[in-house]
């Protein structure tokens, strides 16, 4: 009973409810619009049946995925950390989720499945990115789901503006590095 009791506690300290809410309510949205279009709309082989086993399992287990990917962040290799966060959690996630619709009977679309894995794949980018900034993140490193609601503006404005300020950056170096260069 101890070791059953002692695996729960590791299991629930892995859950990440705050991304487990945010997640089933964002992926359903995503499943019923590239779904829209298939022309059956009830029981559960329609959009209706895809998108409540997308809450229901999407509730489950989103929390745990995003769990293990806080988790992650504490890997010693910053870039087999982030790996993890954005390929490893994300494709078993992808592949456990499909899994879990044929078990169900309503089998995604292959157009459904792309455009969440899609989703999938810059959800765990954007995670990434603001788990590295301390938000949506639970336990001790967390701080409240109101405040990191307020910073999602900012969070969504530095994540579309990273590439370009990484670009700018580059451009800057080079531009050092010829002007160097011709001083020679």
């Amino acid at each position: 009973m101890a070791q059953s009791s002692t695996f729960s506690a590791q299991v629930l300290s892995c859950w990440n409810w705050k991304c487990a809410l945010v997640s089933a309510s964002a992926r359903s949205v995503v499943y019923l619009l590239a779904m829209a279009r298939t022309g059956e709309r009830s029981g559960m082989r329609g959009s209706v049946g895809v998108v409540l086993v997308e809450i229901a399992y999407v509730t489950l287990t989103a929390g745990l995925f995003a769990g293990m990917q806080q988790k992650a962040l504490g890997i010693r290799s910053r870039l087999l950390g982030n790996g993890l966060i954005v390929l490893g959690v994300p494709w078993l996630a992808q592949a456990l989720d499909w899994l879990a619709h044929r078990a169900a009977g309503a089998p995604a679309t292959w157009r459904a499945t792309i455009a969440v894995s899609f989703y999938a794949t810059l959800s765990a980018i954007f995670h990434l990115y603001v788990m590295r900034r301390g938000a949506f993140l639970t336990g001790r490193d967390g701080r409240s789901l109101r405040n990191d609601l307020r910073r999602v503006p900012r969070l969504i404005a530095g994540f579309v503006l990273a590439p370009v300020m990484l670009i700018s950056a580059g451009a800057v170096r080079l531009a050092r590095v010829k002007g160097t260069e011709a001083a020679f």
